[in-house]
């Protein structure tokens, strides 16, 4: 069966046009509504708290069926609906309440929808890279369209562009058709836990959830950040845009790069470029210049890291194991090292300052460089590009 490519594309679309919804606008959709700024890192990191249960919760259950389309179609309606509630109350209980509900449905859908692409690719993951791509130019073309909308009319509407954008996610997945691995599934739970005793997995989940905590501030208060330092929100949305429009060039060109450099080098490369874009942000945002400059970084710090992931899973977990380790790298990586940088940003936001949260994520990014430098990679080829 020919790969649906187009389809395939319009999901990633979609969802990371959601996604460029939630990141750049949405702490400061919590701001307007009231919410103080410990609050609103609370807020985030229960949102993304959820993909530490979520994700290992439908992936077991999409590898025991095999239906992972089915799945997501399931989740992406839900996430629909239970994200309607925010409209109900906007107390900071009844948000918290909402968040929970909503995020472990929305949570749930992107690492089934990897596992499903590379079923798709088969005996060509080179391609992920090209379909993936697709999702960065969604989140361009949401964070640019809606930063204009709200410097012409108001933040307040963001909870009905969000909305909208789910659903036509969710309309994505429906016509999206369902793949199955090669293989019949062996091994069992058995055969995963053989994978996740390897020294180099453990280390591989270790350094991903450390650059997730160190990425924790620019998720929740770049904008803010900005906000506070002069810059519009069509300024926001325009560097948002230009760190992702990064992204996808380097999506392009990874598959020479995996070839050339392999993904140990890049790996190594895109976490010393993460400590140069956090300092830079810490110490250079009044120049627009070097702002500019931190935001292309984003091509290394989340473009290069990411394909190396998706990589050295494809290596560890083959097809049999391959919704559950995505599903594990979602929940330690973007879950606990998620909710770790949501939280801490949050507090140390006011106490600290935004200056001196950047460069505790610098620190962080140090202690992931250390640990992919022992642990991560040593022996691995390049598969996906």
């Amino acid at each position: 069966m020919p790969v649906p490519y187009w389809r395939l594309s319009s999901f990633y679309f979609f969802y990371f046009a959601t996604l460029g919804s939630f990141l750049p606008f949405w702490s400061l959709y919590l701001r307007q509504v009231g919410f103080a700024a410990d609050q609103i890192g609370e807020l985030t990191a229960l949102m993304v708290a959820t993909k530490i249960v979520a994700p290992n919760c439908w992936g077991w259950l999409a590898d025991k069926t095999g239906r992972n389309l089915g799945l997501i179609r399931l989740t992406s309606l839900l996430a629909v609906v239970s994200f309607a509630a925010f409209a109900y109350r906007s107390d900071f209980r009844w948000y918290a309440a909402v968040t929970i509900l909503f995020s472990f449905f929305w949570n749930a859908t992107l690492p089934q929808f990897e596992a499903a692409t590379l079923f798709h690719l088969k005996a060509e993951p080179q391609r992920y890279s090209r379909i993936r791509l697709w999702g960065s130019i969604g989140f361009i073309t949401a964070v640019l369209g809606i930063g204009r909308f709200v410097d012409a009319f108001s933040i307040a509407y963001l909870p009905l562009i969000i909305a909208g954008l789910m659903i036509l996610n969710w309309l994505t997945a429906l016509i999206t058709p369902e793949a199955a691995p090669r293989h019949a599934s062996r091994g069992g739970d058995a055969g995963l836990w053989r994978v996740l005793r390897r020294p180099e997995v453990l280390a591989f989940l270790l350094v991903y959830l450390l650059l997730q905590a160190a990425h924790g501030p620019y998720y929740v208060f770049y904008s803010v950040y900005l906000q506070q330092h002069g810059y519009s929100a069509s300024a926001t949305g325009l560097l948002w845009a230009s760190g992702v429009a990064a992204e996808v060039l380097i999506f392009v060109a990874m598959r020479p790069l995996l070839k050339w450099i392999g993904p140990r080098g890049l790996l190594l490369a895109s976490i010393v470029l993460s400590v140069a874009r956090w300092m830079l942000i810490a110490d250079a945002v009044d120049s627009l210049a070097l702002t500019v400059v931190a935001q292309l970084l984003h091509a290394a710090t989340f473009g290069v890291a990411h394909v190396v992931a998706m990589q050295l899973l494809f290596q560890y977990f083959g097809e049999t194991h391959q919704a559950k380790g995505q599903a594990l790298y979602s929940s330690v990586s973007f879950g606990v090292g998620g909710m770790l940088g949501s939280l801490y940003s949050g507090y140390f936001w006011t106490l600290l300052g935004g200056r001196l949260v950047y460069i505790i994520a610098a620190l962080i990014c140090c202690l992931a460089l250390l640990a992919a430098y022992l642990g991560v990679a040593r022996e691995s080829r390049p598969r996906i590009g």
